[in-house]
């Protein structure tokens, strides 16, 4: 399945621009069809050869001899590289025997740094960059600032606001540029259908021994159904007869496809995490609506399958924010023991945090706070700001640090 094109800028690329210029190996990893080969070609010419593992002949020639295929690369962009994890090896002699920066720009639709043996053999002579599906911020050409305001203390002001079936149109797509660039709706449900059976097909071949290669499709599904929610993997893989281990092997592997991700529960005790209940998010909220089945036509009949949608949606836009700031960040969910939540939980290097509770409603109630005050409570000065975000359209303050705000403030 060919990479779509993209004329859409991306912040990622110069993110990779500046690594080239101190680096040996630089990664851009991501789920296939995101836009990772239009933005490494980017960056070809000027004496960069550009070879990929998706050609047969490519790829049986790295897998027969990998010394040998980079043995004959001064520079080069290797997309696609886990399908061929040999040339890994091969690329760390090379890059120790000539450290100049930038040798190599790989692409990999998996989480590489998870694969055997990878992360300690470039430990050191690599920086990995993510980049996931397209932002709002990027379709619509605008800077990316709610999260670096937000830990400013301010709620970004959006250029202009999206509600309602704008709003819903925008959920549902997600941001693939292959369901983007398919105005048909039918079309865009096609498209997601057949990205993940090609998927299955050959990328978990390519990163794991899978017996029941036939549950993951499956279990793709019910989880789905899990998306924002407290995940309990027993329950879950019960549903397609697999058990407890088998399924959460399963759902590492489609972490490590970038389909879906786990999120840990905030605490001051790190420990405490280890133990706790994660919550599990699809990385975009058009290939989760694609799997269930969630059109605009059924959210409008339906208006409560618009809430987890919604939320994946601000999950996978907090993401890709967080991974273009200068601090790093993490993010967490957050639930005390009366059960009151918070929906995203962002804390950067610093230890500073912000709350994000979504609701897929045009109003907001001081009750829609409970959460996040508890959370500010807990972290006292650390606390920045917590934001209720909603299908409306004014930024309205309800109390210290507090505010409701439009989901479009997320491109503001």
């Amino acid at each position: 399945m060919a990479e779509s094109g993209t004329l859409f800028k991306r912040h990622a690329a110069g993110q990779v621009a500046a690594a080239l210029k101190d680096t040996p190996v630089v990664m851009i990893n991501g789920p296939r069809q995101c836009g990772k080969t239009t933005l490494a070609r980017g960056f070809a010419g000027k004496g960069r050869a550009y070879l990929t593992m998706d050609d047969d002949t490519v790829l049986e020639a790295a897998r027969s001899d990998p010394a040998g295929l980079v043995r004959g690369l001064d520079c080069a962009i290797i997309d696609e590289v886990q399908r061929a994890p040999e040339l890994l090896r091969a690329i760390k002699r090379a890059v120790d025997d000539d450290r100049r920066p930038g040798r190599f720009l790989l692409t990999g639709s998996a989480n590489v740094l998870t694969l055997p043996h990878v992360s300690e053999s470039l430990a050191g002579r690599m920086e990995v960059i993510s980049l996931l599906p397209l932002s709002m911020t990027e379709v619509r050409g605008a800077k990316p600032a709610f999260l670096e305001s937000a830990f400013e203390g301010r709620v970004a002001t959006a250029p202009e606001t999206v509600v309602g079936d704008d709003l819903v149109d925008a959920v549902a797509t997600g941001g693939y540029p292959g369901m983007l660039q398919r105005r048909d709706r039918k079309r865009r449900q096609a498209w997601a259908r057949d990205y993940v059976k090609a998927i299955v097909r050959r990328d978990v071949r390519d990163i794991a021994d899978v017996e029941r290669l036939d549950r993951l499709p499956r279990l793709l599904q019910v989880l789905a159904h899990y998306s924002g929610r407290l995940v309990n993997f027993a329950q879950a893989g019960g549903r397609i007869a697999l058990d407890d281990k088998t399924t959460r092997k399963y759902v590492t592997i489609l972490e490590q496809l970038f389909l879906v991700r786990r999120v840990e529960p905030w605490f001051r005790n790190r420990l405490k995490r280890m133990i706790k209940t994660s919550r599990l998010h699809f990385l975009d909220s058009g290939l989760l609506a694609a799997v269930i089945g969630a059109t605009p036509e059924r959210i409008a009949g339906d208006r409560a399958l618009l809430g987890p949608l919604l939320e994946t949606f601000v999950f996978s836009e907090i993401l890709k924010q967080a991974g273009w700031l200068d601090k790093a960040c993490m993010l967490y969910h957050y639930r005390d023991k009366d059960q009151d939540e918070v929906d995203i939980v962002t804390q950067n290097d610093s230890g500073e945090l912000v709350g994000i509770e979504v609701k897929a409603s045009a109003t907001v109630s001081a009750s829609d706070f409970r959460g996040l005050k508890k959370l500010a409570g807990a972290c006292g000065k650390d606390f920045k700001l917590g934001v209720v975000l909603y299908d409306g359209d004014a930024t309205v303050p309800f109390g210290d640090r507090l505010f409701a705000a439009p989901v479009s403030c997320l491109w503001g």
